[in-house]
C-alpha cells in the first residue's frame, strides 16, 4: 500500500500526486538538525540527496580540487593530451570540429582560448545542421586533413567511423561523451566517458567536461617539462555554460565545476559571455536558471536556425566589439527560433494528440517542419506527458528528428538499436537526449519499434505524475535567509533540483494575469503575505483556478527565489501546482 499523498492532495489541478518525505527521512533531518544546527529545511534537502550530517559541510562547501578525476582514468587521454602538445610545439596547424550547440561550441572555445594562450591558433569547423548535419563528415573531413596535420573533434565523432577515415594524413582526436558502440572509429585517441569499455563512473560529464579534463592533463605534461599552461580555472565558466546547457546532472564533479564556474562568469571577463548577458538583460549574478534559460538559448541559435559557428565564436572571441556584434545577432535568432518553435510545436501538439497520449512513446512528423527547433518540441511534448518524445522534420523524403527521454529510460541505447536494425539510416545520443536520421516511409514502422523498445524500459507504464515535495513551509519562514542556506546545496538543475515547498490552505489575493498568458497573485496565513508568480498558468489549469471569483483556500506548491526589483531583494513563490484545501 503506497503512502498517504502529501496534504492528502491525490490529484492536484494539474492532475499530479504529491508525495512529501516520508517517517525515516524527518527522522534523519531532525537529527541532523540537532548535530549541526542547519535549518530544517535545508537538512531535509541534504538527507534527499543522501547527504550525511558528518559530510553535510563537505556538501555545502564542494572543492574542485576533491571531486577533480585524474583525466587518465578515461581511456586514451594521456595519448590524447601528448599529441596535442605535439601539435602546439611543432606549430602544427590544427583544425576542431564541434558540434553546434552550446556543448560543442563550449568545447571548441576552450581549445581556441587555450591554444591563443599559448600563442598559437586552430581552424574552426562547425556542420551546418541542415546542409551536413551532426557529427563529422567525408567531404568534410577530407578537406580538413588536407590542411591539417590534427583534427580534435568535440563533442561528435564517436560513431563516425567514415568520416574518420576520410581524414587521410591527419592525426584525429575524438573528445566526446555520446553513447559508444561496439567498435571504435579509426582516430589517434577516442577520450569519451561513454565507450562501450569504460566504466561508466564519468558518464555524466558533458563535452566540455572532457576538453577540460585533456586540458588538465595537457598542463599536467607541460608541468613535467618544466613549462606552464594556461589558467584552467579561468576557463570554468564556459565548462558550467555547456553542463548546464546540456542537462547533464548536477551531481559528484559537475556540481563543483558549475558551482566554480558560475563564480567566474559573475566577474565578467569573458567578452562573450558579457555581451550576451547584456542583450538577455541580466541584471543580477548569474545562476543557472541563467545559463539554461537565457545564455544557452541564445548560444544555441546560430546552430539552430542561423550561422552554425556563430555560438562558438561568440564563447571564443577576446574582441568587445565582435562579441557585442555576434550577441545581437544571436539575440534576434533567438527571437526568430521561438516564433518558429511556437509554430512547430502546436502543430506537433495537435498531431502527437490525435494519435494518442497514453503509449510509451509520443511522436510527430511534419513536412517542412526545421530541424532546428525539432528538439526543443521534442522537450515540450515530453514535458507535457511525461513520456519519451520524437519530432521529425521531414524535407526530400528524409526525416531528421529529435529525442529526449524521461528519467530511467535509456533512449539513446534504443535509438542505436533502430540504427543497427536498418529501420533508420542513423542515430545515436545518450540516456536522455538523442538525433536520429530516416526515411519518410520508415518513420511509422521505426517510431513504432522504438515504443516497442521503450516500453521495455518501462517507458509510459507508470500511474499518474508525482509531485515530489521536500517539506511544508509556513509563510513567514520563506525568508532571504532561508534562500541564502538552501542556495548552499546547489547550485541546482538536472539531477539535483531545488527544493520544493508546499504552503497548507493558504489564502490566495489579488491574482492577476499579467503579460499574456502569466500570472501573479499573493498568499497568506493571515499573519504573513508571501507574492508569487505562475508563469505560463493561463495556458493550463492554474491561472483560471486561483484567479476565478470568490477563490477558497489552496494548497499551493512551488520553489523559493528572489525577485529583484526597484533595488530590493524580495522572496516570491514560483508556483508549480495547486489544490483545493
Amino acid at each position: 500500500m503506497s503512502a498517504r499523498a502529501f496534504l492528502d492532495v491525490e490529484a492536484s489541478a494539474t492532475g499530479r500526486r504529491w508525495v512529501g518525505p516520508g517517517v525515516e527521512a524527518d527522522r534523519m533531518a531532525e537529527a541532523m538538525v540537532q548535530e549541526t544546527r542547519l535549518p530544517l529545511p535545508l537538512a531535509r534537502l541534504l538527507v534527499a540527496r543522501g547527504v550525511a550530517a558528518a559530510d553535510a559541510a563537505r556538501f555545502l562547501e564542494p572543492q574542485l580540487r576533491d571531486l577533480l578525476p585524474d583525466p587518465l582514468l578515461l581511456k586514451d587521454m594521456g595519448r590524447a593530451a601528448a599529441r596535442f602538445l605535439r601539435a602546439v610545439a611543432g606549430r602544427e596547424a590544427i583544425a576542431v570540429f564541434a558540434d553546434y550547440d552550446v556543448d560543442g561550441g563550449a568545447s571548441a572555445a576552450l581549445l581556441t582560448v587555450w591554444l591563443r594562450a599559448m600563442g598559437r591558433r586552430a581552424t574552426l569547423y562547425i556542420p551546418d545542421r541542415i546542409d551536413e548535419g551532426y557529427g563529422p563528415n567525408e567531404a568534410a573531413m577530407a578537406m580538413l586533413a588536407e590542411g591539417h596535420r590534427l583534427i580534435v573533434c568535440v563533442d561528435c565523432g564517436t560513431l563516425s567511423h567514415a568520416p574518420i577515415a576520410a581524414a587521410t594524413g591527419a592525426d584525429v582526436l575524438v573528445l566526446d561523451h555520446h553513447l559508444g558502440g561496439e567498435t571504435l572509429p579509426p582516430a589517434l585517441a577516442v577520450v569519451n566517458p561513454n565507450r562501450a569499455d569504460e566504466t561508466g563512473d564519468l558518464g555524466h560529464l558533458c563535452a566540455a567536461s572532457v576538453v577540460f579534463l585533456m586540458l588538465v592533463e595537457a598542463n599536467r605534461q607541460l608541468r613535467a617539462e618544466g613549462a606552464e599552461g594556461p589558467d584552467l580555472m579561468a576557463m570554468l565558466d564556459l565548462v558550467a555554460l555547456a553542463t548546464v546547457a546540456d542537462v547533464a546532472p548536477l551531481v559528484g564533479v559537475n556540481r563543483a565545476l558549475v558551482r566554480q564556474g558560475l563564480r567566474v562568469m559573475a566577474r565578467r571577463e569573458r567578452p562573450g559571455l558579457v555581451a550576451l548577458a547584456d542583450v538577455a538583460r541580466m541584471d543580477r549574478a548569474p545562476n543557472t536558471y541563467h545559463l539554461g534559460f537565457l545564455l544557452g538559448p541564445r548560444v544555441n541559435a546560430g546552430g539552430r536556425i542561423g550561422a552554425a559557428d556563430l555560438g562558438a565564436r561568440l564563447l571564443a572571441t577576446d574582441d568587445p566589439h565582435e562579441a557585442a556584434a555576434l550577441a545581437e545577432r544571436l539575440d534576434a535568432l533567438n527571437t526568430e527560433r521561438r516564433e518558429i518553435e511556437n509554430r512547430v510545436r502546436d502543430a506537433a501538439l495537435a498531431q502527437a494528440e490525435a494519435r494518442g497520449l497514453e503509449g510509451p512513446l509520443v511522436w510527430a512528423a511534419g513536412a517542412g517542419w526545421h530541424p532546428g527547433v525539432v528538439g526543443i518540441v521534442a522537450a515540450r511534448l515530453k514535458e507535457a506527458t511525461n513520456r519519451p518524445a520524437v519530432v521529425i522534420g521531414v524535407e526530400g523524403g528524409i526525416g531528421k528528428g529529435s529525442a529526449r527521454s524521461v528519467a530511467g529510460v535509456d533512449l539513446g541505447a534504443a535509438v542505436q538499436r533502430l540504427a543497427a536494425e536498418g529501420l533508420i539510416v542513423k542515430g545515436g545520443g545518450h540516456r536522455m537526449a538523442a538525433g536520429l536520421t530516416v526515411a519518410e516511409g520508415q518513420i511509422e514502422a521505426a517510431m513504432a519499434r522504438l515504443a516497442e523498445l521503450l516500453a521495455r524500459q518501462g517507458a509510459g507504464a507508470a500511474g499518474p505524475r508525482e509531485l515530489r515535495l521536500d517539506g511544508l513551509l509556513m509563510p513567514a519562514a520563506a525568508t532571504p535567509a532561508l534562500i541564502e542556506e538552501i542556495e548552499k546545496a546547489g547550485p541546482f538543475g538536472q539531477g539535483a533540483p531545488a527544493p520544493r515547498f508546499a504552503f497548507a490552505s493558504a489564502e490566495v489575493t489579488g491574482a492577476r494575469r499579467i503579460g499574456e498568458n502569466h500570472l501573479r497573485f499573493s498568499l497568506g496565513d493571515g499573519r504573513t503575505r508571501l507574492d508569487a508568480v505562475a508563469f505560463g498558468a493561463f495556458d493550463g489549469p492554474l491561472g483560471p483556478l486561483l484567479a476565478s471569483p470568490g477563490a477558497a483556500r489552496f494548497h499551493l506548491a512551488g520553489r523559493l527565489e528572489t525577485n529583484s526589483w526597484g533595488g530590493r531583494n524580495r522572496v516570491q513563490l514560483r508556483l508549480e501546482d495547486a489544490a483545493r484545501a
